[in-house]
């Protein structure tokens, strides 16, 4: 029903900044929970923001607050995960997801829409 696709991701020096992006297909991008997830080899799947359809609440993992901000675009069926102050441990494959209910969720198997994702790495 929903089609997402990540943009963005690239090569950031510590401390740099990057924007990623999330473009929704369908009709119902309105109604959908958003959420970015990250994953580096051999590491386990986090959630690092999520926000309501609306936009009225966000979630950020604990390590991110303060660098990473999640919005929205409902006209434009897009999403955006902005991240500042990029540290070596944020590197990793970022991954858009979308689940229908309203409720913030951190639990992965909630998101029934996912993005290929889009690979971010923090280096010098």
């Amino acid at each position: 029903q929903v089609q997402l696709v990540e943009s963005g991701g690239g090569l950031v020096q510590p401390g740099g900044s990057l924007g990623l992006s999330c473009a929704a297909s369908g009709r119902s991008f309105s109604t959908y929970t958003m959420a970015w997830f990250r994953q580096a080899p051999g590491k386990e799947r986090d959630a690092v923001a999520a926000i309501t359809p609306s936009g009225g609440r966000t979630y950020y993992l604990d390590s991110v607050k303060g660098r990473f901000s999640i919005t929205r675009d409902n006209a434009k069926n897009t999403v955006y995960l902005q991240m500042n102050s990029l540290k070596a441990e944020d590197t990793a494959t970022y991954y858009c997801a979308a689940h229908s209910g309203v409720v913030l969720s951190r639990n992965q198997y909630k998101y029934a829409y996912w993005g290929q994702g889009t690979p971010v790495t923090v280096s010098s």
